[in-house]
């Protein structure tokens, strides 16, 4: 557990001493304020709660761009300057490497949802909503985004090339969050599978609206932990080639 704790320390000093990280979560928050401003509050009316849905939808997009670009470094950068070698050869196994690189993304991220929670508060100055409701959203943001960086360290795990790795990430979860329309065009069982997998229609819209649900939370856990499962075998079949 500590030499998963030193690497998470490592890189998540680096995304802080670097430009990158700060690019990031400038982007993230210059976007998704323009959209809430733009189309959460609008120029016509609103009640408070349609608000926060239209936040919380607005930002779930953009905490899964921001997921993308935050891990396609993580370790295909690491291959391209040649530092992997000196961690492969570290008396570390896979699983604290993945682990460690995992929790430094997901600890940035946090850190940046967390920035956006001015948003909300500001619909305390014209209406009023259910502090359940904002941290039902915040959870499953956090959630959701856990599976992309999740999804994000594989990327960059099977990738020589950051590019390519981002590329990877956005196909995998493009693929994920558009499941539901292939779940409307073919017949059960496919049909429930595939609604069952989308990243967004099915499990994130419960949070949206202010709901937890343990299906859901099941769901986000299940592939946080299926793709960290497949990086780090991923990382000791390398060590064999």
């Amino acid at each position: 557990m500590r030499g998963m704790l030193l690497i998470a320390r490592r890189d998540l000093a680096a995304y802080f001493n670097s430009i990158w990280g700060y690019l990031v979560v400038a982007a993230l928050l210059f976007f998704n304020g323009l959209a809430f401003n733009v189309f959460a509050i609008g120029r016509s009316p609103k009640y408070s709660t349609d608000v926060l849905e239209d936040f919380f939808y607005w930002t779930f997009g953009f905490v899964m761009t921001a997921a993308v670009l935050l891990t396609m470094r993580l370790i295909a950068e690491e291959r391209q300057t040649g530092t992997l070698v000196l961690v492969d050869s570290s008396p570390l196994a896979d699983w604290q490497i993945v682990g460690g690189k995992f929790l430094s993304a997901l600890g940035f991220l946090a850190l940046m949802i967390a920035l956006t929670g001015y948003m909300p508060a500001l619909i305390f100055l014209e209406g009023k909503v259910s502090y359940g409701h904002i941290v039902a959203g915040y959870t499953g943001l956090l959630l959701s985004g856990a599976a992309v960086v999740a999804i994000g360290t594989f990327s960059s795990a099977v990738s020589k090339h950051q590019l390519v790795a981002a590329v990877i990430a956005g196909v995998i979860v493009g693929v994920l969050i558009l499941s539901w329309l292939l779940g409307r065009v073919t017949e059960a069982p496919l049909s429930d599978v595939f609604s069952y997998l989308s990243l967004y229609d099915r499990h994130f819209q419960p949070f949206q609206r202010g709901r937890i649900n343990l299906e859901d939370v099941i769901y986000y856990l299940s592939i946080t932990f299926a793709f960290l499962m497949l990086s780090s075998r991923w990382l000791a079949a390398r060590r064999w080639r």
